[in-house]
């Protein structure tokens, strides 16, 4: 077996054993996506993470881009699940105003579907967004070193031309090997590190080998649960 092979072989092993959940819910998400573009739609993606876009593309969509420009540290609540949830409210709102309101929309032939997201990591209950300092980004990932973290994310669907949305959250669990010490510099030094929740990349070919197991959808903790937002598209197209 050759070097490329071997790999190959190794990484299809690593997904059954560590995100064994996803697999199944593979099939159930194929079928959704599948009457969902039967009935016809556009789709705009409120977001420019490259995992919400690989997401979305695994899951048989085409879309377009059009990101909110709001205060994220503005909105805050108490609970990580209602945070995620008024985030992807606020990113929807304003994307709407950015593209001249939902009359706009209310004569197209087809309907035009908005998907907005948000992301948290929680640790030890206390809320963690995308780390601002390299200080911040040490602590967060330290803190992950033979632990575990939690992440709560959020997708809303909005139908434009009717007015129908549908909304609500999914969460996961993390649980890490010990990260050694260079690792996490160089995390630190790598800007990705600062555009995630938490500083918490599953893929990251740095921090991959160190993940024990995840509690729960892997796609939840990328960004987009992916069967939430498979349902929901479903849903404002009823």
């Amino acid at each position: 077996m050759g070097l490329k092979t071997h790999k190959f072989f190794l990484r299809i092993l690593l997904i059954f054993v560590i995100f064994p959940s996803s697999l199944f819910r593979l099939e159930h998400n194929t079928t959704m996506t599948t009457k969902a573009m039967e009935r016809g739609f556009k789709l705009i993606l409120g977001s420019q993470s490259m995992a919400r876009k690989r997401i979305l593309a695994e899951m048989g969509y085409d879309y377009t881009i059009v990101t909110a420009d709001i205060d994220e540290k503005a909105i805050r609540t108490e609970k990580p699940e209602d945070l995620v949830v008024a985030l992807a409210e606020a990113k929807a709102n304003e994307i709407i105003s950015k593209l001249g309101g939902e009359s706009q929309f209310a004569k197209d032939p087809q309907p035009t579907l908005l998907i907005t997201a948000d992301t948290v990591v929680v640790y030890k209950g206390v809320i963690r967004e995308k780390p601002t300092t390299k200080e911040e980004a040490r602590e967060f990932i330290k803190g992950y070193s033979g632990s575990h973290g939690g992440v709560v994310g959020s997708v809303l669907v909005r139908n434009l031309k009717t007015g129908v949305k549908k909304g609500g959250w999914d969460k996961a669990e993390v649980y890490f090997h010990e990260i050694p010490e260079q690792v996490i510099d160089d995390l630190i030094d790598d800007a990705i590190t600062y555009k995630v929740a938490g500083g918490l990349t599953l893929e990251h070919p740095l921090i991959s080998p160190f993940i024990d197991s995840v509690v729960g959808g892997v796609d939840t903790v990328m960004g987009l649960p992916k069967e939430l937002t498979a349902k929901f598209i479903n849903d404002v197209l009823l």
